[in-house]
């Protein structure tokens, strides 16, 4: 198989997002996808006042999401967005010098078939699973309804200050 791999990194010295392209996708496509991840991780950063940090993003096709998702979460189907974070909370993660929150992977097919399924712009559903991925790094989960409304509200915070977010949603 045929894969393009591109990194990028922020040019702010005290920002870390790598993001790297493992799937064959269109150079158009590549750029919407890492201005939009860029855009999503600095937002869920700032709303949370924390000015120094590195992420990881990786992108990929199902098939490869199918894998790390059986791999480490002994699931054998392909998902929206994985998360691997290095924190346990928010609190260890502004106690750290220059933490490494830790590792997003999106599959790039899924956020397609998810954007028109929603009805909404492929850019918004990449802009979402991103702002998601932060939130679980940052120490948020969504396993009880108490925890899921709470995360859920954030997600809607900071989707609203991208933007990206309309009220009916």
């Amino acid at each position: 198989m045929n894969r393009r791999i591109k990194r990028t990194r922020s040019r702010r010295k005290e920002l870390g997002i790598d993001i790297s392209f493992e799937t064959e996708i269109t150079d158009e496509l590549c750029e919407l996808v890492d201005y939009g991840v860029r855009r999503a991780v600095m937002a869920a950063a700032n709303e949370y006042r924390i000015r120094s940090y590195e992420v990881s993003v990786l992108i990929v096709d199902d098939i490869k999401i199918k894998s790390i998702n059986a791999e480490q979460r002994g699931i054998d189907s392909p998902t929206d967005v994985l998360s691997f974070p290095q924190f346990e909370s928010l609190r260890a993660i502004k106690n750290a010098d220059f933490p490494h929150l830790g590792d997003i992977v999106i599959s790039i097919e899924t956020a397609e078939r998810q954007s028109k399924e929603y009805g909404h712009s492929f850019e918004r559903e990449v802009c979402y699973l991103t702002v998601h991925s932060m939130l679980h790094l940052l120490g948020y989960d969504h396993m009880n309804e108490r925890d899921k409304f709470i995360m859920r509200t954030a997600e809607k915070r900071i989707m609203s200050s991208m933007g990206v977010y309309k009220a009916n949603e």
